[in-house]
């Protein structure tokens, strides 16, 4: 899916990391209560043709869990990209506690989220959006 450090040109003639565009994306979502996170939650919302976007992590240990959303994004044509480690994409979703110095502690781990909802429009968006484009032809 996405390579760790797979770069998209934006249209201002600058560039944007793919990874980082994700990050800001799924922090608008959630602030728009806009993210399903964990199976049950995901497989309802791809299920319903809520989602616009799944995210799975690539360190899921469970061959069916990954085949059943993998499945479902195809059947229903959601974009589907892979992040490499559930610790990560759950800090991303909001799986953890902030200390003092807005450190993330506690990480749980996630191995699925759906953005039901972006939220607004942003340069983030628009760079993932464009990515889904050039990986589509």
């Amino acid at each position: 899916m996405a390579e760790e450090g797979e770069v998209v040109q934006t249209g201002e003639g600058g560039s944007r990391d793919v990874m980082s565009s994700l990050k800001e994306v799924l922090k608008k979502a959630l602030i728009h209560d806009g993210l399903a996170r964990g199976l049950g939650e995901c497989v309802k919302a791809l299920d319903k043709r809520q989602a616009h976007l799944c995210v799975l992590s690539s360190s899921c240990t469970e061959p069916a869990y990954t085949k059943l959303v993998e499945a479902l994004c195809a059947e229903h044509n959601i974009n589907l990209i892979k992040v490499p480690d559930s610790k990560v994409l759950g800090e991303w979703v909001g799986l953890c506690k902030l200390d003092k110095e807005a450190k993330p502690r506690k990480i749980v781990g996630c191995s699925c989220a759906v953005v039901k909802d972006f939220g607004e429009e942003s340069e983030a968006l628009n760079v993932l959006l464009e990515y889904f484009k050039k990986r589509g032809q």
